[in-house]
């Protein structure tokens, strides 16, 4: 796919927005820039009005931030919308909104799959002079995450990356994935549970080793590069892992809940898991034995790597007070709101400072572990037609590590199918 073609969807010219100009960061080269107007830090400054926020289900996160800000004052407050219960239905909503051109929400929560769809379709701000007064702050991969064809769509809120828990009772601190794989082949007891039904999260878990392997889907060209020694070796490893018994083979139908449970009840010694799971495990009888470490490289030689979770703030295009919009994400995002977040809520902040914060380490004691898989974290392929592309991942990794196809047939069909919903855009 030549590198021009993700704008070829951008249609918009430049919008005569109260507090955003239309001289964003040039592109990189051999890319068309076409003019789009932009979020600009000094637009807080004056705002007044209400800004409606809209997402997924709220877990308190928004009803302490909206508080918080009404409580400022100043003629600004906001409001938080759930239009969804969980990230599919979320995303459905949206785009009802956004593809109707609906004024009804200023900003979006989006989860960092949607950025490059979200960009070439002209529904965001460029957000990328916002991100810039916070670059030094900001844990670095979670940039990534807004980042497209050169621009920022939307700023980090909270992040997040996955973990391995293992039972200390059981089975060593986690070295290398193969290593793992070994000593979970050894007996039931410090077998692995993952996710591994077909949906993302069998996505997140196939990408965090190949990842690691040094292996990639997408590169930067947009180039799929998907069919590789890394792809092979890694589906090898996943399918051997549930014929020996390493992997549950009930986690071909398990998510998150599922592999958490199993893991409580004393049918394992590893849990690759998102940091949430910490507060869960702990008030359980594997509580007491459970430690937890990032994720660890594929083998000797390699080295570690995490997929990026989390969810960003987006200014919509649509918006009838941008201004208003990024004073609430000024706030959002500063260190006093993102410290209480962390504190109240265990979401991962974004601002670097607070991994190393006594307070926080003291609520949070995976923290340490946490910012080391986010050091070395990457995200998920950059595509405008991700969800295809997911689905074109997590189909053929699930017909290989269930058996119903082989490693080589399954990473042909994963490479064309890549292909397929690439040229989709």
């Amino acid at each position: 796919m030549p590198s021009s073609r993700p704008w070829a969807a951008v249609a918009f010219a430049a919008l005569a927005l109260s507090g955003c100009a239309s001289a964003p960061p040039a592109a990189p080269p051999g890319e068309h820039a076409p003019q789009v107007p932009v979020a600009e830090p000094g637009s807080a400054h004056g705002a007044r009005g209400e800004v409606t926020i809209c997402g997924v289900r709220d877990t308190g996160v928004f009803e302490h931030l909206t508080q918080e800000f009404n409580a400022r004052g100043g003629g600004l407050s906001a409001r938080y919308v759930e239009i969804g219960q969980d990230t599919d239905s979320t995303r459905a909503q949206a785009l009802q909104r956004l593809e109707g051109g609906s004024s009804e929400c200023d900003i979006y929560l989006t989860d960092v799959t949607w950025t490059s769809e979200w960009a070439t379709q002209g529904w965001l701000l460029d957000h990328s002079r916002l991100t810039e007064r916070h670059r030094d702050e900001l844990m670095p991969s979670t940039l990534e995450t807004v980042r497209y064809a050169g621009r920022d769509w939307a700023v980090p809120f909270y992040t997040n990356a996955g973990l391995l828990f293992y039972r200390a009772d059981r089975v060593p601190p986690p070295t290398t994935w193969r290593e793992v794989y070994a000593q979970a082949g050894q007996d039931r007891s410090k077998r692995v549970q993952m996710q591994a039904k077909r949906y993302e999260g069998l996505t997140a878990n196939f990408l965090e080793l190949l990842y690691s392997a040094g292996g990639s889907v997408i590169d930067d060209s947009g180039r799929v590069t998907v069919d590789s020694p890394q792809t092979r070796a890694v589906l090898h490893l996943m399918a051997q892992g549930v014929d020996s018994g390493a992997i549950d083979r009930a986690c071909l139908t398990y998510d998150e809940d599922y592999a958490r449970r199993a893991y409580e009840s004393g049918a394992a010694g590893y849990l690759r898991q998102w940091p949430s799971a910490h507060k869960l495990i702990s008030e359980t009888s594997a509580g007491p034995v459970t430690r937890a470490a990032a994720l660890p490289a594929f083998d000797e030689g390699s080295r570690p790597a995490a997929v990026l979770g989390g969810w960003n703030l987006a200014i919509a295009a649509k918006s009838d007070d941008p201004g208003a919009a990024v004073a609430l994400i000024d706030y959002a995002t500063s260190a006093e709101f993102q410290k209480k977040m962390v504190l109240r809520t265990a979401q991962a902040p974004v601002f670097a400072a607070l991994y190393d914060d006594p307070e926080v380490r003291a609520e949070l004691p995976f923290i340490p572990q946490l910012k080391e898989s986010l050091l070395h974290a990457k995200p998920r392929p950059r595509s405008p037609v991700y969800a295809q592309v997911s689905r074109a991942i997590y189909d053929n990794a699930y017909e290989v590590i269930s058996g119903q196809t082989d490693v080589e047939s399954g990473v042909r069909k994963m490479a064309a199918d890549v292909e397929s919903a690439q040229e989709t855009f």
